[in-house]
């Protein structure tokens, strides 16, 4: 599977991504936004292989897909959609730090809603976003996401619970917020 948007593409992992991987989740300026800890090589390398034999899964219960420049096939990033419950799903992102404010995370966070809402026919996704990640929260909203509140000591990263903001898009919030995009982009 593959889908790109106008700068990023989204490709399934490759076990020979382990080393771009841990470019990403070895590095704490990244993973004190995510829900873990920083990870070795070793881990690093797992989380790619799982991925790999998880998306050989038949139905599919997610879309974890690597992250790359459109046009170049390095990993920068990746996201993530879990499929939960009925038509809906959680999203999950991270971008190399060298790649931030490139504008990266929102295209490649665009271009998964244009396929959750459109191929997946969901109707709603949510983003669970560590209170500290400004950044991020400031992408959901530019698409359209909705804050809903805030889920306290939501994760266990870095030897402390923190809590998350929660942000939902429904699939009609979506469209709106897609073609009032495509007539000012």
């Amino acid at each position: 599977m593959e889908i790109s948007g106008k700068l990023t593409r989204l490709r399934e992992f490759r076990r020979s991504d382990g080393p771009d991987a841990f470019a990403i989740v070895g590095d704490d300026r990244v993973t004190r936004f995510l829900s873990f800890d920083s990870r070795n090589r070793e881990a690093a390398q797992t989380m790619i292989n799982d991925a790999v034999q998880r998306a050989k899964i038949r139905p599919r219960n997610e879309y974890y897909l690597g992250m790359t420049e459109l046009g170049a096939d390095r990993l920068i990033g990746f996201c993530r959609l879990g499929l939960t419950g009925v038509r809906a799903a959680k999203l999950g992102y991270a971008v190399m730090a060298h790649h931030w404010r490139k504008g990266y995370a929102a295209d490649a966070v665009r271009t998964t809603l244009e396929f959750a809402f459109g191929q997946l026919d969901l109707h709603r996704v949510t983003a669970a976003i560590g209170p500290d990640n400004v950044a991020s929260q400031n992408v959901v909203e530019r698409l359209g996401f909705v804050r809903e509140g805030l889920l306290r000591d939501h994760v266990f990263t870095n030897g402390a619970w923190r809590d998350s903001v929660l942000y939902s898009v429904l699939a009609d919030e979506w469209s709106v917020s897609a073609r009032t995009e495509a007539r000012s982009g």
